[in-house]
């Protein structure tokens, strides 16, 4: 099988080539990534003499840059491409329109004009928007995303599900809970909390602290999109959670027992606009249908992601420095 992973030096992309190499030797990965501040070639150095891998540095909106990778052939595109802080699509929502919307419809269009088996879009429980203390999100729940971030992936999500009824393009699309684990950029909740308390740094923290996600563990949600890969029908979407409910402050404070820190490094901040109080995913279908179930428990993931960031302080400590786009220009001679 030969794949377009796109977005594949992002944080969950970079999980997934690395796992779906090792799962699937025989199998061709193309990897093709704008490089934003999030994407990391160093994540994937030790792939680089690896016969069935290749790295392409593009934009998933420049339709010229993309066709000849459809030209050549290709059996599925799986789309992680996309921007997805929060926080940066309230201060300037444009790059996440960009990206997350033209972006896919070109993926879309071309996948339309030169055949393709599958074409996953990886979206993200947030599309939902807000759930109350009950409940949780099954693939029927409307979408009323309260953000740009959120907003954008449902636009994206919506156009897939267009070209699947009007085209019958076999799209597929996968929303996920919050992600954590290895290589994740140090701005995202986990990472932040981890990194922050290494170096005795404030852990801010939201309102009152209470907001409550779903926390999936990032290998659990790469085996999802194997089975999704695998085994999913088109036109059809694919809810995949880790039933981890926590709310920031009592991740916040766990994360600070496992690394031996002081609770008093927890600060409460000002809530963000539009702070979605809780997320919670219905995995039934997906495991009913497909079989997956996820393999870790929160923690033993949370202890092993610790581990991780205390094992490669090199990397983390790079970009939160603000040296690393040096660092990264010098090391793959990029200007």
């Amino acid at each position: 099988m030969k794949i377009l992973v796109t977005g594949g030096a992002g944080f969950i992309g970079t999980n997934f080539i690395k796992y779906i190499i090792e799962k699937q030797p025989a199998w061709e990965v193309i990897n093709v990534d704008k490089l934003t501040y999030a994407g990391n070639l160093e994540n994937l150095a030790d792939l680089n003499d690896q016969a069935k891998y290749n790295f392409y540095r593009g934009d998933i909106s420049d339709k010229k840059f993309m066709e000849p990778f459809f030209k050549q052939g290709l059996d599925a595109v799986i789309n992680f491409a996309a921007e997805s802080h929060v926080d940066r699509s309230i201060q300037d929502a444009e790059p996440f329109i960009k990206t997350n919307i033209m972006g896919t419809h070109v993926l879309l269009e071309l996948a339309k004009s030169y055949g393709l088996n599958k074409f996953i879009q990886v979206s993200t429980d947030e599309v939902y928007g807000s759930l109350g203390a009950k409940g949780s999100f099954n693939e029927e729940s409307p979408l009323s995303p309260n953000s740009p971030y959120s907003a954008s992936k449902a636009s994206a999500d919506l156009l897939c599900r267009s070209y699947y009824t009007t085209y019958n393009l076999p799209v597929l699309i996968t929303r996920c809970s919050n992600n954590f684990g290895p290589y994740q950029f140090p701005e995202k909740l986990i990472s932040l909390i981890i990194t922050n308390a290494f170096e005795d740094k404030i852990i801010p923290i939201y309102g009152d602290g209470l907001n409550v996600r779903d926390w999936l563990y990032v290998t659990d949600h790469c085996r999802a999109l194997e089975f999704v890969l695998l085994k999913g029908l088109s036109g059809e979407v694919y809810n995949i959670g880790g039933h981890n409910e926590h709310s920031n402050l009592s991740l916040a404070k766990k994360i600070l027992n496992l690394l031996g820190k002081p609770q008093s490094l927890i600060k409460f901040v000002k809530d963000r606009p539009g702070h979605d109080r809780r997320y919670a995913i219905n995995s039934t279908k997906i495991t009913s249908e497909l079989g997956w179930q996820p393999a870790y428990t929160f923690d033993e993931a949370l202890a092993y992601t610790v581990s991780w960031y205390l094992k490669h302080q090199d990397w983390w400590k790079r970009i939160t420095s603000g040296v690393y786009q040096e660092y990264y220009n010098q090391m793959y001679n990029m200007v």
